[in-house]
């Protein structure tokens, strides 16, 4: 509409109209432009970090809490971060906390340390079954957590851990949806002690103890295959181990979740035990082990197993266990002791017992008391009821604090009025030498029944099975002299490592320089083609392209 344009306005009736005579031909515009010079843009260089972060350089403390599984956990650990660059001294960089949630003074232990670790500006890195249990919270904030299935993924959180920042990895692990025991079992590891292997034959249990706060960490029942379970074993005494200790939340409910039993797979490890080895199996409940019991005894009497297991009863009265739901009554933890006794002669029989559970009245711990009475067992482990967060037995009416700790005094009394040892003064033992005592003046052997001997401090000694004299025995020891002209059997099928040496590392690295070839894939014409580059090392990580 151009009714209301000016008159003097002029019309462009097509886009060519815009063209003057005067304008350069295309020709033209073409070979101008090689006349244009461009002005370089200056941009101001960005500043370079005070410090570069390398993870792998730094050095890390691995502390653990709590049961032998968990201390597995963290040889573990350990084991793949050395293996990854790291060093394990005490005096670290970064501090990775491996806790415990049974109790509570183990968490307040976890708790006190990561606070004394954040006051130092330390990094820190957490895991093990309170993080698991209860991630969320708030002392947790910020900080990396592995998770109790996750440990073979530790290099990882802590390369993250040193760079700033925070991960957690808290997932199961499974195989076509069956949950499976956790982390394989080949990884690398540094053993606490070079002559002992701990292997976790499943995790998890098939309980639901209402004052039990580790089954919010571990779960249910998970276990390892037999093949996996032997395979390790057969490596850790290709590595110089002496002593196997089979470890889980309950070893008697193994392999219920993948249709095989304990006996098959302690059958399946005793072949695989050299000659002056032995085999200790670990904490099994009342309950899945009692159809197992005669399989049990034979195993328990074969020359390279301890005859030795560790069934806890937690309380004799039958109310308090229907309370706890342990899922057996005294007569069945009696019928066990009982029985094992009468088909394993000298066996050492260890248990446990809560004092002041929620419930117990005067006539409940008189029971108790009976029982420790009647069994005078060599090993109790006397534990104070705690209730910890987010259980049963923590909302039902709690029995007087100064009550509890009246039970577990008298308790203690009672199983600090007999020496269970004072009878074997005199006898001739054959003990396997393993440790060394906690005041560092004896070596620590132990007896076909498990029973602890000292030993003097002599180099040649470590790692032997010798033939001691016993001559004194405390509440919780003998002591023992070598016997002269007798044989003394060198069970390691090859020299142990040395205390911090990785272990496994001869099936992933080998030990003397060598070429190295790396993969690169490479973008050739219209198609992705794999490059080989070699690159000689000595010594050094390779790098990752």
């Amino acid at each position: 509409n151009y009714r209301n344009m000016p008159s003097d306005c002029d019309v462009i009736d097509d886009i060519e109209d815009m063209v003057t005579p005067h304008e350069p031909t295309p020709h033209e515009r073409q070979f101008s432009r090689k006349s244009v010079v461009p002005r370089a843009r200056r941009r101001k260089a960005l500043p370079l970090p005070e410090e570069l972060v390398i993870p792998g350089t730094q050095k890390v403390w691995v502390k653990t809490w709590g049961c032998s599984h968990n201390n597995s956990d963290g040889e573990y650990m350990a084991g793949q971060l050395a293996a990854s660059g790291y060093k394990i001294p005490s005096d670290a960089d970064v501090w990775l906390l491996n806790s415990c949630t049974v109790k509570n003074p183990a968490e307040d232990h976890f708790r006190n340390s990561l606070r004394k670790a954040q006051d130092q500006n330390k990094t820190v890195v957490v895991a093990g079954c309170v993080p698991q249990a209860q991630p969320r919270m708030d002392y947790l904030k910020g900080l990396s957590i592995i998770g109790v299935q996750q440990i073979d993924r530790v290099v990882e959180v802590v390369d993250e851990a040193v760079k700033g920042h925070t991960v957690r990895l808290l997932a199961q692990k499974k195989d076509n949806g069956r949950r499976l025991g956790g982390a394989r079992l080949d990884l690398p590891k540094i053993r606490k002690n070079p002559l002992i292997e701990i292997i976790s034959i499943n995790t998890g249990c098939l309980n639901a103890c209402t004052y039990c706060k580790t089954k919010h960490a571990r779960g249910s029942l998970a276990s390892y295959s037999v093949v996996e379970l032997v395979e390790r074993a057969r490596q850790s005494f290709q590595e110089g181990v002496c002593e196997i200790w089979l470890t889980s939340e309950d070893t008697g409910a193994y392999g219920r979740d993948i249709g095989v039993t304990l006996p098959s797979l302690l059958w399946a490890l005793v072949r695989e035990v050299p000659e002056g080895c032995m085999l200790r199996v670990g904490m099994t409940n009342p309950p899945y082990i009692l159809e197992h019991l005669e399989e049990m005894a034979k195993i328990l009497n074969h020359p390279r197993v301890y005859a030795f297991l560790h069934v806890p009863v937690q309380s004799a009265s039958d109310s308090v266990l229907m309370d706890m739901k342990r899922e057996y009554c005294c007569r069945d933890f009696m019928r066990v002791v009982d029985f094992l006794k009468d088909k394993v002669p000298g066996i050492t029989i260890a248990t446990d017992i809560i004092c002041g559970f929620p419930g117990e009245t005067d006539a409940d711990f008189q029971e108790t008391l009976e029982l420790v009475k009647k069994y005078r067992f060599p090993s109790l482990f006397i534990n104070q009821f705690y209730p910890r967060p987010g259980t049963p037995a923590a909302k039902m009416e709690q029995v007087p604090a100064q009550v509890k700790k009246q039970r577990t005094k008298q308790l203690s009394a009672l199983f600090h009025s007999y020496n269970p040892y004072d009878h074997k003064v005199g006898e001739r033992q054959r003990v396997l030498v393993t440790e060394d005592s906690f005041d560092s003046q004896y070596y620590v052997a132990h007896n076909k029944y498990y029973e602890q001997v000292l030993v003097p401090k002599r180099p040649e000694f470590k790692g032997q099975m010798i033939t001691v004299d016993i001559y004194d025995s405390g509440k919780h020891f003998m002591r023992g002299r070598m016997v002269k002209d007798t044989a003394v059997i060198s069970p390691s099928i090859s020299r142990p490592l040395q205390k911090g040496e990785v272990s496994g590392l001869a099936q992933v690295r080998p030990a003397v320089p060598r070429l190295l070839h790396h993969q690169l894939w490479v973008w050739v014409g219209v198609g992705w083609r794999l490059s080989v580059l070699p690159m000689s090392i000595s010594g050094s990580s390779p790098f990752v392209v």
